[in-house]
């Protein structure tokens, strides 16, 4: 009998803090890493008598990140969802519902790869709890302590469609994503800090079935190592219990990072469970046509787009180091070299790579001084090696890369020096010659590697390949 296989099916719910000044219903700060329980008034503790007002500004970036992911922005309403968690101080949620700000949107992954957005909601977010604890979960813990600096602060909760189809490709949609949201600069998107998070929800089916599994959901994961993990061990997970025919729980799960697993922390919640009902102490928000339009073209360009101007520049296009350029907010200096004369397949390897690690230097430096840099390294004047040093000492004089090269003794070798220097080096590496000559593409590396140990590292590499190809074929 053949063996049944399954496949998952996967829905991702993004908590993206936004970067306003203040909280979203009071004049709190809206700031990380403070004094704990220092950032906190009436309203957002939810004190008797206290009445919230809406923060304008976060609306606004509500409905810009709506926009940036091709959402329909809508006249919305708040509700109150019941819980009673120790980090919500009011015991209710003030979230949206029904009547979300943005609906039916779509983030593209790339040319073949779309996945829908089903909402882009407003929400308040909690306090943090600590556990105290070696683990620091709940089940090991001696006490806890909550910190209600967070609560109140605005956050948009972005609610894929179910039709991520592998851990990976949730990595994809979350890199693209957070990219997307510090570009509209409503977010900055620091999952380390918290003001981005994750939750999975994942299931599992047969192959060719249309019906959903029953799925699971796994809480908070702040970070894409943890989220991959993740998913790859609750698919695993699932498809096991199916196997010993035992039916997936819906529940809510916990990732245990030091453990490699998922572990139950409740039975999953409905919307029943929240007893939603409209917040009575607010009205509907409704931004209009014309605001609405304003935001739309206030808009940046989108990273998809940005990484796509670079792509078309190259010969052999490299998505990982124009995804890298883009994130670091290089894109336009690098576009601006390489239409003032630069190779662009070099200079999207240096500004991947060493300028990376300088990123405010770099966007200091004229891109006249770029040029110069790259194109003494394409033509053979610097190797790699020099080119390197070159920069370092372009972060902190004025004078240009020709100067700068001069100073530090570089200088390309003649073509007839290096061709003197590789006869010497072939005669006395005879069995080496004769596996270069029968076509073993390794040994080249050593001759290179000899040509820089005797040139003390001024002979560039593709000129000594060069002239052993002619060797070779003389």
């Amino acid at each position: 009998m053949e063996e049944e296989v399954y496949e998952p099916v996967i829905g991702l719910e993004v908590h993206c803090e936004l970067k306003t000044i203040t909280k979203l219903w009071c004049g709190c700060k809206n700031e990380f890493g403070v004094e704990p329980n220092t950032n906190i008034c009436p309203v957002c503790l939810g004190l008797p008598g206290s009445l919230p007002v809406l923060n304008e500004q976060a609306v606004k970036f509500a409905a810009m990140i709506g926009l940036a992911l091709n959402c329909e922005v809508k006249p919305s309403i708040f509700h109150r969802k019941n819980y009673f968690y120790p980090d919500m101080p009011k015991d209710f949620q003030i979230s949206q519902y029904d009547q979300p700000i943005n609906v039916n949107g779509f983030l593209k992954l790339d040319k073949n790869v779309t996945i829908g957005v089903v909402r882009a909601h407003m929400e308040e977010d909690t306090g943090k709890t600590t556990h105290i604890g070696s683990s620091g979960r709940i089940h090991e813990s001696s006490g806890a302590s909550i910190d209600y600096n967070r609560a109140g602060v605005p956050l948009v909760e972005i609610v894929s469609a179910p039709e991520i189809k592998s851990a990976e490709e949730a990595k994809k949609y979350v890199s693209e994503l957070r990219a997307i949201l510090v570009a509209t600069n409503t977010t900055d998107g620091k999952m380390e800090e918290g003001s981005m998070r994750v939750d999975a929800n994942v299931s599992v089916r047969k192959i060719g079935s249309i019906e959903f599994g029953t799925r699971t959901e796994i809480k908070n994961l702040n970070s894409l190592r943890s989220l991959v993990r993740a998913i790859d061990y609750e698919i695993s997970r699932q498809i096991n219990v199916i196997k010993n025919g035992e039916k997936v729980k819906q529940e809510t799960r916990h990732w245990n990072e030091d453990a490699s697993t998922t572990v139950p922390l409740r039975s999953k919640e409905e919307a029943d469970d929240y007893r939603y009902f409209p917040e009575p102490d607010l009205v509907e928000v409704d931004l209009g046509n014309d605001i609405v339009r304003q935001l739309k073209q206030s808009l940046p360009v989108m990273p998809l787009e940005r990484r796509q101007r670079i792509i078309e520049l190259l010969k052999n296009p490299n998505e990982d180091s124009a995804f890298i350029v883009v994130d670091l907010d290089l894109d336009g200096l690098l576009l601006e070299v390489v239409k003032q004369g630069a190779d662009a397949e070099l200079a999207l390897k240096r500004f991947s790579n060493e300028f990376a690690g300088y990123v405010e230097e770099v966007k200091a430096l004229q891109p006249e001084r770029l040029v110069e840099l790259l194109n003494l390294e394409q033509t053979g004047q610097l190797s790699a090696t020099q080119a390197k040093a070159v920069f370092a000492e372009m972060l902190t004089t004025k004078s240009s890369p020709s100067q700068i090269s001069t100073g530090l003794g570089f200088g390309g070798l003649e073509d007839s020096e290096l061709s003197e220097l590789l006869k010497g080096i072939i005669s006395n590496c005879p069995n080496e010659w004769n596996r270069f000559k029968d076509g073993d593409g390794k040994v080249q590396q050593f001759f290179i590697g000899q040509v820089m140990k005797a040139t003390k590292g001024q002979a560039n590499g593709k000129v000594v390949l060069s002239l052993l190809e002619a060797m070779k074929n003389s």
